[in-house]
């Protein structure tokens, strides 16, 4: 039995929430923003993506689908084969000029990396790297290099 993760993180961007729903709808963008995805890609049925994931030397893929979609507020995904993971993003515009991004992720550890890891040491890492991830889309969000898919 895997031992279940969970983490959320947030971020407040000087942008539209039009736009930030813009850039954050392109999945396949997400390699831009999120350093430990390799790749998203998209597939036949428009519900579900294939995601690579690569980091400290371990390479994971799943399939997801995403589960609720309600334009410009929420995005919920589960994935259907590979790694065990689910998770949403929620964007609030608090002003005409800015949106808050709420990410929530969780994944099962596979058993292998279990006695490798502590459950508080890897909270942290991925906590940060999260964080990190969110900063990023916020950078480029605001720097205008986003490719809004609207």
């Amino acid at each position: 039995m895997a031992r279940w993760l969970e983490h959320s993180v947030v971020v407040e961007v000087a942008a539209p929430l039009e736009q930030v729903w813009g850039v954050w709808s392109d999945l396949t963008a997400m390699p831009r923003w999120m350093r430990w995805i390799e790749s998203v890609r998209e597939l036949d049925d428009p519900l579900l993506t294939e995601w690579t994931l690569v980091a400290q030397g371990f390479r994971f893929t799943w399939k997801a689908r995403t589960t609720r979609k309600v334009e410009r507020q929420q995005l919920h995904w589960e994935s259907v084969a590979g790694l065990p993971t689910k998770g949403a993003v929620r964007f609030y515009g608090v002003s005409p000029t800015s949106t808050t991004v709420k990410l929530s992720i969780g994944y099962a550890l596979p058993l292998m990396l279990a006695p490798l890891m502590k459950g508080s040491l890897l909270r942290g890492v991925v906590d940060k790297e999260l964080q990190a991830n969110l900063e990023r889309f916020k950078e480029l969000v605001e720097d205008g290099a986003g490719s809004p898919r609207l």
